[in-house]
């Protein structure tokens, strides 16, 4: 049994048969690799040029071309003898770090140490790289991205189609991802003329065992695939008049098609007899909708969807452009008993008849189809016939069998992107049986999946059955779960889909774009366009859903603004084979799998690309699905590493026979240089490095190209992946980076080795030959465990170096230096236990034999033989010297002391030297490897290595500096062992005093830290006698260590003023002796302050800031003395701003202004800052008390620096303001005479820049001083308190006698102002007599100038303005009644007295505050007369006094303007807030019982509510609702009365006159509201309710807390208010309590009150 072709693609039993089908294909391709060479060989010359400009692009377009760059990883001794570290580097300790700094070696050969300082700060590091070289690969298919459309970066080949903003018409691989083929003889009968004259135009196609085809004129047409027309279903049958075929289907068995008709017409027709329909369903007719009638599709609704359920011919679905969908099973006939069709309808509503519905309805449509296909497994699914339903809203799945039902829904997914296109597309894939499944928990077959669309979200969907377990349910229907497994998001809409595989998908978007796609990783694996394939789409759904387009919505986000058109009947797929429906021909496409990719690449001559792309897919790095590669790893193995074998080999012969050639060029030795890569590459991805090693490199060899393998190899060597070559390899390897200079590299890569396999023998004498000593020493501890060989060739190399002895060689013994430093690192490592050069840990006991033997050798006291039995002595002396004692230990003494002092560092951490070890030597562990004549000496400890060194390491053998290095050494141990190092005091003393007396000043650092730590374990008994020589040895940290455990402070701080790397610390030393706990003596306090007043100018440089804040805190005794002490005035000025002005720095010290300064310091901080700050003086005299400064001290010195404001201040504090408006008035007549003189002299003046600036200087000084003086007057007009002046309104003059003193000032400030203006304005005009005072003159913006000058006259109008406006706060003014007992007795008396009182009242309220204001404004008509007098004496001229009355005018005009302004944002804001009050008590408050009633606070009975109107509480009928309509109706009427009608109808009208004259008003008569039981009792009306008497509920009350009262109810609460305010008060001073129907205040909450 095989799928079904209608939206399912899925194969069937058939897949495995295609799978065999293809592995035939790909023995048949691949099976002429093997002559592959044979073929390019034998191409033509034009050929082989076209392949090189091919090779010329792609090395261009890709770069690939290899470059093997040093590693920098094996790097002279120079850089990796030695890294800084202070942590240990014991056994399985971390090693240094790599980011320290590398000290300068040994760079030549002297009598004297020459290594580098700090030696003990430093580790020796590993000298391999940690990060290898990466991989020299070349790009290739393999690592394509997903959504790429090139799909092989490989190769460049000239492109087929021209490529226009990224989108291409063809792939650009030398394959075609998907092969397209046109079915040429089946499109030349269709497309025709005569096909579509006799046919009609192909509509819709179905795949399957035939290819059948849909046509316009009602006809199907069957084809075979062999494009022969096997049948031509319709002719003179009731099809051909149905219309247009619109949708077809093939039978599970091939052998029965089905079409839906334009018309809503369905027949199904047997391929064998096509003669006359098999099945005919008719359409129901459209006049029927309203009658009763059978399911059926509507008469003229196209069926847009078809498909046949299981294996039954009589058994369809169908869907309809009308959103309806119907399932049709057909009764078997009986002779002449035509089979009878029962329909059902599973989706959709049928459209309204004639009659309107109520409610609109949603428009909807089918956009996707399909029935489940068969699988090959059978499944309980299979007899469900499920269909699968998409509407532009919902998925639905439904089971047709036995009887109609839902199985599942799902809503559209929120992920869709708003008002997209519109599209739906679906398609199932069967479950199927898996094959190779060998455990018994593996699954057996697959999952049935399901893929739908919508717009451009894809969900995939599994259904899992449930098996029927026993018979009992065996009628029972099986169980379906459905599992949304993942969803992917698309660009752009999605218009169909297909299964290609089981796990591989086919997208065609809404631009004609197909995308592969893989179902587990939701990866676009290929991506190209189609958009040349003319793919045939019609448009289906758009006049149905036209309402969901017209009524877009912007806000709605679930509408589309689109719908797309339909391709699902174009686009189909059948066993991985991909077939399109064009508008001129029909395409058949399929993917192109491993082995065409492979082939097309070989053929095109891309041997690189393609070995690139075998070997990815031999690891599983491409697209396995796509390809159609097996998912295990050992079956896609097998299938692909023979025929990679044979590419390498194929590929490697034709490219060395091209390379090998007299002519070959640089680009051919590149490509071959890619393809070693790639070869090698592939051959360690397969683990084959013999392949290449040993049958690749002969055809290397016979071509002379063994170099490039060998250059190719060394990036699997460091990443570790090539482990060991063959022995001729590797001589070839070692003559071929030695030839070019390469050791480093060379010795890096043999590091990597496995020494193992390594010809010990050859390879020694090729490793000393080539200075290869890293190699040797790793191939010697390494391979046969031998440590002390190693030592033994680098100590003779030292030999060499030391005594210049040339030995065999004839080279000089420089280019053995490099060689003969690796001894230090390689017994560093040795003796802590690691392995040299890599760094990786020994075995434990590799270790101690190691570490054994080495400390035997080399504190072995006497020369040695070596290798032992050999008769040779390993001498460090000529052969006729005599050896010293312990000769090895003094030779590397002797060549570098730092590096070996660094190295036995080094080594001391390690646990070996503990002493519980067997060691060789002594213990003899081993006999059989010690001679009888070794030294029977003791046990290789710390404390024997220290003793061999002191009894060696004397003058004058060796230098001060070797003592040096050896003093450092013993005391940076000394503290970490004591327990394994013991000396005596002389010894120790000894070595103190060689470390105070360093050579040289590198070496101070190291000799003060060592002598730290020694003094941490020494405590000499004198040490003060010490003091002196720490002194001159410049070790001040020592210093301050004794000076501070001897409390003594005052050498302590001298020596942090001594200090020059740590002088900042000296104010942290200044805090924490003078600290409390310090318990200073009077004499050491007294030192102390001797040290900072002598140190002053010390401490000051460093930071005054700090230094001022530490004297304030602790020592501000010394303050005087501090500022002697300072030479300057700058430095006075800013020590002292730190203690007056403690907030202009940020300092740790106390920030709030200091009162017990004496008012010496004060003034002398003012004269300072009179210098150095003048701007900010009066701004701090502000600050000031009264008496801290005495005027006369300061006052000249304000005087002399200009300060003038500053003095006005102060003088006006003392209470001279007299004095301060004189010196005022002075200092404004300077800047007159200043600016008159600029003005006279301006024309004579050849700097103009400087002339104008200099008069902006000027006019901004009067501005200035000018509101220095408005602010004096100000002041003194606010404290003044003087009685209202009378006023005599025809006597106008004014004496100065007569003016207040604040007056005066006024009247001065004025004169002094304006005689500055017409001073100026006079000497403009004179030295312009010719023209007007606002010409500008030569050098000067005259206008300008007089035009401040005005405005600065008019500034003082006007603040004088400003100041008697106001009212005087000194005035006595009457009495005014509080507002609220106005309001009070106005509302209480609203009702009964007359408007002209009222009126009369409010007009004496507003004349109340005249006189009040009277004195004020007194004031300013005196001083204005005085002023015009005293301009009229100076300036008799009538100009003069014009100009006068012109600023004082401006200034009303200008107070008026700003008045009327303020007025009116006054009046919009007032206006606004009424407003909103208004609304607010408009509004009201609702009460906590909300709408439906609620209760009284007080009395807990209903207010209002259900139940009210029956009567409370036994009531016989409260009626509130209604007794408070009545109130609204009884006060519109009286609205109406009293503004409707005038006169005497309004009064004829119900009412009586309120008031008097013209403003009489109509007062309506209110008729009482029955609001108590039946409408009797002694009822009355209130503003706040209907109150009743008797059992009425009355008047209600709700609060802005919401709480409600009865108003009766109020009562008790008022009464007690009464009782707490007062005794002696009526009821109507008490609110809300009387005889008066208005309260005189609010009413408050007795809850909240």
């Amino acid at each position: 049994m095989s799928a079904s072709s209608d939206g399912s693609g899925g194969g069937g039993e058939n897949e495995d048969e295609v799978a065999d089908e293809l592995a035939r294909e790909q023995d048949l391709r691949l099976s002429r690799w093997a002559d592959v060479s044979e073929v390019h060989v034998e191409r033509d010359e034009a050929r082989e040029q076209s392949r090189d400009e091919y090779f010329d692009r792609a090395q261009k377009n890709d770069g690939n071309k290899v470059d093997f760059v040093d590693s920098g990883s094996l790097a002279s001794p120079n850089e990796s003898l030695s890294i800084p570290d202070d942590t240990p580097s014991i056994q399985g300790s971390l090693r240094s770090s790599p980011g320290s700094s590398v000290p300068a070696s040994r760079a030549i050969v002297s009598k004297t140490a020459s290594g580098p300082i700090q030696p003990f700060d430093r580790r020796f590091q590993s000298r391999l790289s940690s990060s290898p070289l990466p991989s020299p690969r070349t790009i290739s298919p393999a690592f394509l991205s997903p959504g790429s459309r090139q799909s092989s970066l490989s190769s460049n080949l000239p492109r087929s189609g021209v490529e226009q903003d990224g989108e291409t018409d063809t792939p650009q691989a030398p394959w075609e991802v998907v092969r397209w083929s046109k079915l040429r003889k089946l499109s030349g009968q269709i497309f025709s003329e005569v096909g579509k004259r006799n046919f009609g135009r192909p509509t819709c196609l179905a795949v399957a065992a035939s290819l059948v085809v849909g046509t316009s004129k009602g006809y199907i047409l069957a084809f075979d695939y062999q494009q022969t027309l096997k049948v031509i279903i319709g002719p003179n049958t009731q099809a051909a008049e149905s219309g247009s075929v619109t949708s077809v289907a093939i039978s599970a068995d091939y052998s029965t098609v089905a079409g839906g008709h334009a018309t809503g017409n369905i027949f199904t027709w047997e391929l064998a007899r096509p003669a006359k329909p098999f099945l005919q369903i008719l359409p129901v007719d459209r006049s029927l909708m309203d009658k009763p009638h059978g399911d059926g599709h509507v008469s003229g609704s196209a069926i847009l969807h078809i498909g046949f359920l299981g294996t039954r011919h009589t058994a369809l679905v169908s869907a309809d452009d009308g959103g309806m969908a119907f399932s049709h099973l057909a009764t078997r006939g009986l002779g002449p008993v035509a089979r009878a069709v029962r329909t059902t309808r599973i989706l959709g509503r049928y459209p309204p008849g004639p009659q309107p519905e109520d409610k609109p309805r949603k428009p909807s449509s089918v956009l996707a189809f399909s029935a489940l296909p068969l699988g090959n497994i059978e499944r309980p699914t299979d007899t469900m016939g499920l269909t699968a339903l998409l509407t532009p809203y919902l998925l639905v799945i439904v089971s047709t069998t036995p009887v109609a039902q839902t199985q599942h829904k799902a809503p559209r997914p929120k992920e869709i992107a708003p008002h997209s296109a519109l599209s739906g597309c679906l398609a199932w894939f069967p479950a199927v049986k898996l094959k190779g499944q060998t455990h018994e928990r593996s699954p057996t077959h697959t999952l049935t999946k399901l893929v739908y669309c919508w717009s451009n979200v894809l969900t995939i969907l599994d259904v899992e059955d449930t098996e029927k377990q026993a018979d009992l349910e065996k009628d029972k229907p099986p169980t379906l779960h459905f599992h949304p497994r993942s969803r992917w998001r698309n660009e752009e809409a999605i218009v169909a889909v297909q299964w290609l595989s089981r796990s591989v998908l086919g997208i065609l978007t809404i631009s004609q774009r197909l995308l592969i796609l893989e179902d587990g990783s939701l990866r676009v694996t290929d991506s190209f366009d189609l958009l040349y394939k003319h793919i045939y789409h019609h448009d289906l759904f758009s006049q149905q859903l036209q309402p969901v387009v017209d009524n877009l919505d912007e806000d709605d986000a679930s509408l589309h603004g689109v719908v797309a058109d339909a391709f699902h009947m174009s686009f189909r797929a059948y066993k991985g084979r991909l077939f399109l429906l064009g508008f001129n021909d029909i395409s058949i496409g399929t993917l192109s799998n491993w082995a065409d990719r492979l082939l097309a690449l070989m053929e095109e001559g891309d041997f690189i690309g393609a070995i690139s792309l075998a070997t990815s897919y031999y690891t599983g790095d491409t697209d396995r699905l796509t390809i159609g590669l097996p998912e295990e790893d050992s079956l896609r193995h097998s299938v692909v590493q023979e025929k990679l074998l044979d590419m390498i080999s194929a590929s490697t012969k034709y490219q060395l026979a091209r390379s090998g050639k007299a002519e070959a060029d640089e680009l051919q030795q590149t490509q071959l240089q890619q393809l070693t890569v790639e070869s090698l590459n592939a051959c360690m991805s397969m683990n084959q490095p013999d392949f290449l090693l040993e049958d690749i490199y002969e055809q290397y060899e016979e071509a002379s190209c063994e170099p490039v393998l060998l250059e190719a190899l060394e990036a699997a060597i460091l990443d570790g992946q090539l482990t060991m070559l063959p022995p001729t390899v590797f001589k070839d390897l070692i003559t071929h980076f030695t030839s070019i200079g390469q050791d480093a590299r060379l010795e890096e890569m043999i590091c990597r080795l496995d020494a193992r396999t390594i010809d010990i023998d050859s390879a020694t004498t090729l490793f000393k030959q080539h200075n290869l000593y890293d190699a040797l020493i790793h191939a010697w501890t390494q391979a046969i465990g031998d440590y002390v060989t190693p030592l033994v060739d680098l100590l003779w190399l030292v030999k060499i170096v030391r005594n210049d002895d040339q030995g065999r060689s004839d080279a000089p013994a420089s280019i053995y230096l490099e060689s003969a430093m690796k001894i230090f690192p390689y017994l560093a490592f040795a003796l802590t236990a690691r392995i040299y050069p890599g760094g990786e840990n020994l075995a434990e006991a590799d270790a101690v034999r190691a570490q054994s033997e080495l400390y035997h050798f080399l504190f072995s006291s006497k020369a040695k033989e070596w290798p032992k039995g050999s008769g040779k002595v390993v001498r460090t002396t000529r052969e006729d010297g005599q050896e010293p004692s312990f000769p090895y230990l003094r030779l590397l003494i002797h060549f570098d002391t730092s590096n070996f002092m660094s190295m036995l560092n080094e080594a001391f951490e390690d646990g070996f030297l503990n002493g519980d070890q067997e060691q060789l030597p002594n213990g003899h562990a081993h006999d059989d490897d010690v001679d009888q004549d070794d030294d029977p000496g003791p046990s290789v400890t710390r404390q024997y290595i220290i003793s061999v060194l002191l009894g060696i390491m004397s003058p004058p053998e060796f230098s001060a500096d070797s003592i040096v290095f050896l003093n450092i050494f013993i005391a940076r141990n000394l503290p970490k062992f004591p327990q394994f190092i013991l000396l005596s005091g002389s010894q120790l003393h000894r070595i103190l005093l060689g470390l105070c007396q360093y050579p040289n000043l590198e070496l101070a650092v190291d000799c003060q830290l060592s002598v730290e730590y020694l003094l941490s374990v020494y405590h000499p008994s004198d040490l003060n006698t010490l003091i002196p020589m720490f002194r001159k040895a410049r070790f001040y940290r020592i210093l301050k260590w004794v000076y501070k455990s001897e409390k003594a402070f005052a050498d302590l701080l001298e020596t942090y003023f001594e200090d020059p790397e740590d002088r900042d610390s000296v104010f942290t030393c200044i805090g924490d002796c003078f600290r409390p706990n310090a318990e200073l003596t009077k004499k050491q306090r007294q030192a102390l302050e001797t040290v900072m007043v002598d140190r002053a100018k010390d401490l000051a440089s460093i930071d005054i800031v700090k230094a001022a804040s530490v004297v304030k805190d602790y020592v501000p005794d010394i303050l005087p003395a501090m500022l002697d002490a300072f030479d300057d005035s700058q430095t006075q000025y800013l020590f002292l701003r730190t203690f007056l002005e403690p907030s202009a720095y940020v300092v740790y010290g106390n920030e709030s202004m200091p009162s017990e300064l004496s008012s010496e310091l004060i003034e002398s901080y003012v004269r300072l800052m009179c210098q150095h700050n003048p701007t900010h003086v009066a701004d701090y005299i502000t600050l000031l008390n009264s008496g801290d400064l005495h005027l006369g001290n300061v006052l000249p010195d304000m005087e002399k620096s200009g300060v003038i404001d500053a003095a006005v201040v102060l003088m006006a504090r003392d209470g001279l303001v007299r004095e301060a408006m004189n010196r005022l008035a002075r200092h404004l007549e300077t800047l007159d005479a200043a600016l008159s003189g600029l003005v006279d002299a301006a024309s004579d003046s050849p700097d103009a820049d400087n002339t104008e600036e200099t008069a902006e200087d000027l006019l901004e000084a009067v501005e200035k001083y000018t509101k220095v003086g408005i602010w004096l007057c100000q002041g003194q007009s606010k404290l003044s308190n003087r009685p209202a002046r009378p006023e005599r309104k025809q006597d106008l003059q004014v004496r100065e006698e007569d003016l207040a003193p604040d007056e005066l000032l006024w009247l001065d400030l004025l004169d002094a102002v304006f005689t500055v203006t017409q001073h100026v304005s006079t000497s403009v005009r004179q030295a312009s007599p010719e023209t007007t005072p606002d010409t500008n003159h030569s050098n000067l913006d005259t206008n300008k100038m007089v035009t401040n000058l005005r405005n600065t006259t008019q500034q003082t109008f006007t603040a004088l303005l400003a100041t008697f406006a106001a009212p005087s706060s000194g005035a006595t003014r009457p009495r005014q009644p509080s507002q609220s007992q106005s309001r009070s007795r106005s509302r209480s008396r609203s009702h009964s007295r007359p408007r002209s009182q009222s009126t009369s009242s409010r007009t004496q309220s507003r004349t109340q505050p005249t006189s009040a204001s009277a004195s004020s404004a007194s004031s300013f008509l005196p001083i204005l007369v005085a002023f015009l007098a005293r301009a009229s004496a100076v300036s008799p001229t009538l100009s003069d006094l014009r100009l006068i009355l012109t600023d004082i005018f401006s200034a009303y005009a200008f107070e008026s303007t700003l008045l009327a302004l303020t007025n009116q944002l006054l009046d919009a804001d007032v206006f606004g807030s009424v407003v909103r009050l208004q609304e607010e008590r408009e509004r009201g408050w609702r009460a906590r019982g909300g709408v439906a009633g609620g209760r009284c606070e007080a009395c807990g009975r209903r207010a209002w509510g259900p139940g009210m109107d029956g009567g409370v509480g036994g009531g016989g009928g409260g009626g509130v609702f209604t007794a408070w309509e009545e109130r609204g109706e009884v006060e519109g009427r009286r609205r109406r009365e009293r503004w409707g009608g005038g006169g005497r109808d309004g009064m004829q009208a119900g009412g009586r006159w309120k008031g008097n004259g013209k403003g009489r008003e109509i007062v309506p008569e209110v008729s009482a509201v029955a609001a108590g039981n039946g409408g009797s009792g002694n009822n009355r009306t209130t503003e706040e309710g209907v109150d009743g008497g008797g059992g009425g509920v009355g008047a209600l009350v709700v609060f802005a807390c919401r709480h409600l009262f009865h108003k009766r109810c109020l009562e008790p609460s008022r009464q007690q208010l009464g009782d707490r305010g007062g005794e002696g008060r009526s009821d109507e001073d008490i609110p809300g309590v009387g005889a008066s129907a208005e309260p005189r205040r609010p009413l408050r909450c007795p809850l909240c009150a």
